[in-house]
């Protein structure tokens, strides 16, 4: 036990020499002389891998020296160079700065020149560049942007024939904005389909297609595109004149801002039409056009009806005999019926003829001035709804896109203005066909009156 116990010891105390010994040490000692023997061996070679290393190590110093000595040459070599190369570009700068000035002397006024000429290019390109015209004469801005890009790196300068084009593009377009031409050109229409057809373009103002459509010049496509949305009424037949005519004056209309963009024909094809107006007031103003219309046919009824209750009561008037058929001849066949009654009878008898009457002529007349102070009363409940609803897209868009404020308002006012036209012809009509049927009340009366005159006198007389 004693023998294992040292063993293991002395192999513990000698661990990091047996790990350098390398195999002579892997094999297992038998005994402490043995062990000593593997010791020794372990030290012998761990000295020559020392030395080695040793000699290793003054190699790589050495040839680091020398390194730094050629890195260190290098930098001189490279400081040098820098030296060389700063001395050079002040020299050189020196030289530009002659050269310059050289060439500004040189230019003189054409210095000048250059300048305006390019600040003509400029204008001429972006005016090119949305002209109706470049949908006839395309390709010309590009010249005029590689003219400006020619004179803007002032190594090259522009030849008399590029300075000729520019004058002549001027001309061109000053003189094209004045003529009405046509042309066949390539058309897109709204559905994506690319036809051939011949286009008339009125100076800068507007363009037309054979058929009388407008059309709009899309710079970024350099292509023509028809309106999606036609301007209302007349245009179209002017326009589809203007694309057939050959010569003579014709009736047109010119968007006065077409050459900024045309602006005009497009604020004009946006604004909704009377149907579209009639549409935004909702369910409220469908309701309001239903009263306003039955308001409407109640009138034009009772209207025709005491039309011919008048022309009837007239013909009474002008007969001798009572007729059954107007409301005059029955009051008056209560006179007939009763010659011998006594006056005041006979004006109580009278008089409820005429109560009889009344209603029928006055028929519908209190339902007009109904409809007249409700239809108001719903344009105002339509414009509360309309700002209801503005102030909930306040809430949730902002007040930032007046977009989406815009259909709320748009139904308040429509409505508003609903009601209005509903009300005013209502009050109109039912003024009207209540004096209709008051003169004709009156006529009971008046006559009623004369015949109760009548019968007293005659009862007095007798």
């Amino acid at each position: 036990m004693s023998i294992k116990f040292v063993k293991a010891a002395a192999l513990a105390m000698a661990g990091t020499l047996a790990v350098s010994a390398g195999s002579v040490l892997a094999q297992e000692a038998k005994s402490l002389d043995e062990l000593l023997q593997f010791v020794k061996q372990g030290q012998v070679q761990e000295q020559k891998e020392n030395r080695a290393r040793e000699q290793r190590f003054a190699k790589d110093k050495a040839n680091q020296a020398a390194e730094l000595k050629r890195a260190e040459a290098e930098r001189t070599r490279q400081e040098q160079i820098s030296t060389q190369l700063e001395d050079q570009f002040e020299e050189n700068e020196l030289l530009v700065a002659a050269k310059q000035k050289q060439l500004k002397e040189k230019l003189g006024t054409l210095a000048e020149l250059f300048g305006h000429l390019t600040s003509t290019s400029g204008d001429l390109a972006s005016n090119l560049e949305m002209s109706l015209t470049s949908a006839q004469y395309p390709g010309r801005e590009v010249f005029l942007q590689e003219l400006i890009a020619k004179m803007s790196g002032s190594d090259t300068l522009p030849s008399i024939e590029e300075i000729e084009r520019v004058w002549f593009e001027l001309n061109r377009e000053m003189v094209e904005s004045g003529k009405v031409v046509s042309f066949t050109s390539e058309v897109a229409k709204p559905n994506g389909d690319k036809v051939e057809q011949k286009v008339v373009r009125v100076g800068t103002f507007n363009m037309v297609s054979e058929d009388g459509q407008y059309l709009q010049f899309v710079p970024a496509k350099g292509s023509l595109e028809e309106l999606a949305r036609q301007p209302s009424g007349p245009y179209i037949g002017w326009a589809k004149g203007l694309a057939n005519a050959t010569d003579g004056m014709h009736k047109f209309g010119v968007d006065p801002t077409g050459p900024t963009g045309g602006s005009f024909l497009a604020a004009l094809i946006n604004s909704p039409n009377l149907e579209e107006r009639w549409h935004q007031g909702g369910y409220i103003g469908y309701a309001i056009t239903a009263v306003g219309a039955f308001a409407f046919l109640l009138a034009i009824w009772r209207l025709v009806v005491l039309t011919g209750v008048s022309a009837k009561v007239g013909s009474q008037l002008k007969s001798d005999k009572a007729k059954e058929n107007n409301p005059l001849g029955r009051v008056l066949k209560i006179h007939e019926d009763n010659p011998n009654m006594d006056p005041e009878t006979l004006e109580l008898k009278l008089s409820e003829g005429i109560l009889k009457e009344t209603p029928k002529l006055e028929s519908g007349l209190t339902l007009l001035k109904i409809i007249s102070a409700v239809a108001p009363l719903m344009g105002l409940l339509g414009t509360v709804t309309g700002m209801i609803i503005t102030f909930q897209a306040i809430t949730i868009f902002g007040a930032g896109d007046p977009k989406a404020m815009a259909g709320g308002i748009s139904g308040a006012l429509v409505t508003t203005v609903l009601g209005l036209l509903v009300a005013i012809p209502t009050v109109l009509l039912h003024t009207i066909v209540n004096g209709r049927a008051q003169r004709i009340i009156h006529v009971l009366n008046e006559q009623t009156t004369g015949i109760i005159a009548e019968h007293t006198e005659a009862k007095q007389g007798s």
